[in-house]
């Protein structure tokens, strides 16, 4: 029998990584786990946390605004770009402290050094250049933000990765990308008083979320004083003699800007990473290919989180790590379930949807009814914001379920948790209609629109 230096070896240190390697030492095994860059991966450092922190800092210009209606006088008021960082930063160290003092109190051995494959069964950590061995080995490496090494003068722009890190905050940024990490950007931008403008060369910015929730976010955003330019991109880039910068479009319009961020996708972060050597395929895309259960095509090999190229959210990474466990060490084989996850998009209003949009239900079922509703919210009538909220429900009609709900408006994020248990439950619109309103509240619009707006018989619309 061979003997290996542990029973688990993870490489990568975020949260998939972490709550894998926990929750295998918690089972008793010997686990060792590496890190190149600082524990916490994507979301803790240079994703979700600090990009969160720096949407709570970019609502207060409109709190300080809106404050007026409400009998406030805030006075005068400014802004300290430097502040800010250094205040992220400082929580970034505490949480990066937890990730690794959780885990070595939990028995697993952490590890500061790249990883890399040199067998099924073999790592090289490239810190000491040693050798381990581990029975099972989990990549939980993540990914980075595609860099668009073909766009010309792509190596004067910023990718979310620099963008925490900047020395100075910029009055104007140009933004290419029309996903929700480019919306959010936009937004905190835009709301701590940045010039911003957005290039998306699709038709409308959000692909992907209901259609309805897109040209209403789009709407509010232009109405804000944002440059929202769709069905363009760039040509180029270019550096200015002063320092700034020139994004050229595809239609010959020079932009100019004091920083340009490129938003554009990511991708899985296996070059150099040694799959080749240890037998672990790529997709098409260069993600790891894996099984239902998370294996690779290495019998002892497997992968989760973005490096897999499936759902790229931080919930569903720690999923799959214990999905894993279950399957690997408690003889409980478990697949990820993907069905009705809910997601945020940390705009400016927010927007929290989860299952199917309306043009999906169009697809999967002969007769749909939408409901929805669009109104000024209490938050706003005092204040004189002209901000408007929207909700839309998306009902099979042969069965009655909630099949998507949809909705643009403060504190759509939170909203979309608890809703998303109602729909992953399968409840019907009939209870929705039968749960009691919470009054004086926005979401009480959820379980009071007992009238549909319109149906979808076989794809058509036709009027309720």
């Amino acid at each position: 029998m061979t003997t290996h230096d542990y029973d688990l070896f993870v490489i990568g240190g975020g949260s998939g990584g972490v709550r894998a390697a926990r929750r295998a030492a918690q089972a008793g095994k010997r686990v060792a786990i590496a890190e190149e860059y600082r524990y916490g991966g994507t979301c803790v450092i240079r994703g979700c946390v600090p990009k969160k922190l720096m949407v709570y800092a970019s609502q207060f210009s409109a709190h300080f605004e809106d404050a007026a209606g409400f009998g406030w006088n805030v006075g005068s008021r400014d802004f300290s770009w430097e502040t800010l960082v250094a205040n992220i930063d400082g929580e970034l160290d505490r949480l990066e402290g937890l990730y690794r003092s959780n885990l070595e109190r939990s028995g697993v051995q952490t590890l500061m050094s790249r990883a890399v494959l040199e067998g099924p069964n073999r790592i090289r950590l490239t810190d000491t250049d040693t050798v381990v061995s581990a029975d099972k080995i989990l990549i939980a490496v993540g990914g980075r933000p595609n860099p668009h090494t073909d766009l010309p003068g792509a190596e004067h722009c910023l990718t979310s990765n620099e963008l925490f890190h900047l020395k100075k905050q910029p009055e104007r940024l140009v933004i290419l990308g029309g996903g929700y990490i480019a919306v959010e950007f936009a937004n905190i931008f835009l709301g701590l008083g940045t010039d911003v403008t957005l290039v998306y060369r699709g038709q409308e910015i959000l692909q992907g979320f209901d259609d309805d929730i897109r040209t209403g976010l789009h709407r509010q955003m232009s109405n804000k004083g944002m440059s929202v330019r769709c069905r363009q991109t760039f040509s180029e880039v270019r550096r200015k003699p002063d320092g700034g910068f020139e994004a050229v479009l595809d239609n010959g319009e020079v932009l100019d800007a004091d920083e340009v961020l490129l938003a554009i996708g990511r991708k899985a972060n296996t070059e150099n990473l040694g799959c080749e050597a240890a037998g672990v395929e790529l997709d098409e895309r260069g993600g790891i290919k894996v099984d239902d259960y998370s294996r690779t095509t290495v019998e002892n090999i497997y992968a989760v989180g973005d490096v897999t190229n499936r759902v790229q959210l931080t919930p569903v990474a720690i999923h799959e790590a214990m999905c894993f466990v279950e399957t690997v060490y408690r003889n409980n084989p478990t697949r990820p379930d993907y069905d009705t996850i809910p997601t945020a998009v940390f705009s400016q209003p927010e927007i929290g949807t989860v299952g199917l949009t309306e043009t999906e239900a169009a697809r999967t079922f002969q007769d749909v009814a939408i409901f929805k509703t669009d109104f000024k919210p209490m938050v706003n009538t005092l204040s004189g914001r002209d901000e408007r909220m929207m909700m839309k429900l998306v009902v099979d009609r042969a069965s009655d379920r909630v099949v998507g709900v949809h909705v643009l408006g403060p504190h759509a994020g939170e909203l979309a948790q608890v809703l998303g248990i109602a729909v992953k439950a399968r409840l019907t619109k009939s209870q929705f209609d039968a749960t009691m309103a919470l009054h004086p509240s926005a979401a009480e619009e959820l379980v009071t629109m007992y009238e549909p707006s319109y149906l979808l018989r076989k794809g058509e619309r036709v009027e309720g």
